[in-house]
């Protein structure tokens, strides 16, 4: 029996295979777990495509974080199939274009905006969509970049991870009586089609390897994906309000 056995999860974030959210997907099922996929916009098709790489039957529901009445429709669609859920994937973010590069100056406050309500915002919407349906506790995990420092090009969208782990560290605050975890996974640079839009991302692939204790290698999204797995098991019940970082351990050391 795996570590999700008789777990249902929701997921976010699976456009290509590529996607770390697909890894997650993946490895989950391996453990046993019901998944329900989401996607929006553009990018809806591309999910639904993908999911059938995932095996038959999986259900891709329609959810743009910036739109309430898909947010209420997946959380009753979500409740039509299962009537409960146990743990839910964050793996949204976007930022337009002049919130990444070279020039952090550049980005009005409408884009930067922009970049804070899908990236940051959206792991509360996801809390207000599914924690009704976590009756006996839950697990949340988001994918993080950690932003303790600040990174070439990566300017709004690093800001907007570092309101995000303040964020999930409030709804830890506030989930925990409930029994609902928050952490968030910090993944090293992995080859995404999010990274493919990072000005500079070559950088990160570079430097990170050599740097990194353990090394690292960008093209393999399962480290990242099989810590999110064991976070949203009840292998941490007490782990809530953390950042995880699988990142081969680049953030523990100096040049």
């Amino acid at each position: 029996m795996g570590i999700l056995a008789g777990k249902r999860i929701v997921i976010t974030g699976v456009l290509t295979d590529a996607s770390l959210a697909f890894a997650v997907a993946r490895i989950a099922r391996a453990e046993g777990a019901e998944i329900v996929l989401t996607g929006a916009g553009r990018g809806l098709s591309l999910t639904r495509r993908t999911a059938r790489k995932l095996g038959d039957a999986i259900d891709v529901l329609e959810l743009d974080v910036t739109v309430p009445e898909q947010v209420d429709a997946a959380r009753e669609a979500v409740r039509e199939r299962w009537g409960r859920v146990d743990g839910v994937l964050h793996a949204i973010g976007f930022a337009p274009p002049s919130c990444l590069g070279d020039d952090f100056f550049a980005a009005p406050w409408d884009d930067v905006a922009t970049a804070m309500h899908v990236s940051t915002y959206s792991l509360k919407v996801l809390a207000d969509a599914f924690v009704p349906l976590m009756h006996d506790g839950g697990s949340i995990v988001g994918l993080d970049f950690d932003n303790q420092q600040a990174w070439p090009a990566y300017n709004w969208m690093g800001v907007a991870k570092s309101a995000l782990q303040s964020l999930s560290r409030y709804l830890a605050r506030e989930l925990g009586p409930r029994g609902i975890r928050c952490n968030l996974v910090a993944a090293g640079p992995v080859k995404t089609m999010a990274a493919k839009s990072i000005p500079g991302f070559a950088l990160f692939e570079d430097t990170w390897d050599g740097r990194a204790p353990l090394g690292w290698n960008v093209e393999d999204p399962e480290p990242v994906a099989k810590a999110c797995v064991a976070l949203l098991s009840d292998w941490f019940p007490s782990t809530t309000g953390e950042i995880v970082h699988v990142d081969g351990g680049y953030h523990a050391v100096g040049a």
